[in-house]
């Protein structure tokens, strides 16, 4: 039976049995057509809001196999995405009619606990990563929530609780292996295809499909961290304390602020806080922040790293309906905080949130040009986070998400985290999101994929 499948121009071609059967023979993996088993199941991703029907899914269990579904897509001009965690909230990693190359079965991972590096493959989830490298007492930067995937987190840029001692997970980034759009298999790092390298520290899946990421790793186990919850009344207080807070804390302290809905119904606002150095040194650092005020909740305790990245899991569980924005703010004046809470307190969704995400330290110390990820001076981050179940309410919270972001856009940078985008931003504010490097990621863009085969993504058009 014939295949209907997108082509890059935007048209459907019939791929015949025989051509599909090909590219089965050619893969351990499988390849699905809507008609088998396991294809609802394989298109599935976190954001709910998604739903789109590939016509192929190969599901690759290795880099022959991802070498193998790249070269058929380049060679009938498919519509191509890449699925690696399936956590972006911009759902890039399932398209409509097109062939998905699903990594999610690729797993792997080798600790060296000597070097203090580990290998790892695309398909792993910071959990799982986590739970191999803390049986050695080490870690990474590796997001705020145990579910995200590790390649896009990293091929993004990276933040998480470690981000202001160790910097960005693209700056612990070692080397990779990575498929490119010509289908060949090749090896970057500081010594090979540096260019390569550079560009997929921060310029997120335009440049090929990593079949392996080599990270350093850091002495990590313990930590002091956990969540300190205020009444929503006092969120302006709490906000600008915690502002003037963090800009002088040690940078083993990695501390945000969320205005939220505890699970009794109530809105607050929490301190989450992750202290990565001596525990004692930690107490100290943290009683200011823990007798501010009258909270409601004092839950900061030594925990497990893996704790601390569990904590968040809850609140993000596969099958709500997502929609975020984002942006970058190099002060926090107390005019922006006043705006951000009156504009959350319009909520209407109690799985609803807004984030502010303090940055600095070690990230900051790297050259706006040592990676494509050029966002280095920002201090905070402030995530948008519309989250709901009805589709009939889309509308709902899709508008308060735009107007708390255009409430907080007078004292915004004008930049934008790539790996926060809902992906109906348009070109100008996708060419934001990697800043200063655009144009040298363009050019070799053209170089690599002329012809825009990983356009699944926020995309790099190749310049001409």
């Amino acid at each position: 039976m014939n295949v209907e499948i997108m082509t890059l121009a935007g048209t459907k071609r019939s791929l015949d049995k025989m051509a599909v059967d090909d590219l089965r023979s050619r893969m351990r993996g499988q390849v699905l057509t809507a008609a088998d088993a396991g294809y609802d199941a394989a298109r599935r991703i976190w954001n709910a809001m998604i739903d789109k029907r590939p016509a192929l899914i190969a599901r690759c269990e290795g880099a022959a196999d991802v070498g193998e579904a790249v070269r058929f897509a380049g060679a009938h001009e498919l519509l191509v995405s890449v699925r690696g965690g399936g956590h972006n909230v911009a759902g890039t990693a399932v398209c409509d009619g097109g062939l998905m190359i699903d990594l999610s079965l690729m797993k792997g991972i080798r600790v060296d606990p000597v070097a203090r590096t580990a290998w790892a493959q695309p398909g792993l989830l910071w959990q799982d990563f986590d739970h191999e490298t803390q049986a050695y007492g080490l870690a990474t930067t590796g997001g705020v929530v145990g579910e995200t995937g590790i390649a896009g987190l990293t091929l993004g840029g990276g933040v998480g609780w470690l981000v202001r001692k160790h910097g960005l997970t693209c700056d612990n980034l070692l080397a990779v292996d990575v498929v490119t759009a010509d289908g060949q298999l090749r090896h970057a790092s500081p010594e090979a295809n540096q260019d390569l390298f550079w560009a997929l520290r921060g310029g997120g899946g335009n440049f090929g499909v990593v079949t392996a990421f080599h990270y350093q790793l850091h002495e990590v186990s313990t930590i002091l961290g956990g969540l300190v919850i205020h009444p929503r009344t006092a969120a302006r207080d709490v906000i600008r304390f915690h502002r003037d807070f963090v800009t002088s804390a040690p940078e083993e302290l990695t501390s945000y602020v969320g205005l939220l809905t505890a699970p009794d119904g109530n809105p607050v606002v929490a301190l989450a806080s992750c202290y990565s150095g001596d525990l004692q040194e930690g107490e100290r650092v943290l009683r200011p922040l823990r007798e501010f005020g009258a909270p409601l909740v004092d839950g900061i305790q030594a925990m497990p790293y893996a704790g601390m990245q569990g904590l968040f899991g809850p609140a993000f569980p596969w099958g709500n309906r997502n929609y975020w924005k984002s942006s970058y703010f190099r002060e926090l004046p107390d005019a922006a905080i006043d705006a951000v809470v009156e504009h959350a307190n319009r909520s209407q969704s109690p799985l609803s949130a807004v984030i502010i995400e303090y940055y600095g330290g070690a990230a900051s110390r790297v050259a706006v040009d040592a990676t494509a990820f050029s966002h280095r001076e920002a201090s905070f981050n402030i995530l948008f986070v519309g989250q709901w179940s009805d589709a009939a309410e889309d509308s709902i919270h899709i508008g308060w998400v735009r107007n708390c972001w255009e409430a907080a856009k007078p004292w915004a940078s004008g930049a934008v985290y790539m790996n926060a985008l809902s992906g109906d931003e348009g070109p100008q504010v996708v060419r934001d999101a990697y800043g200063a490097n655009y144009s040298r990621l363009a050019a070799l863009k053209a170089q690599l994929d002329p012809k825009n085969l990983f356009r699944m993504n926020q995309n790099i058009t190749p310049s001409t």
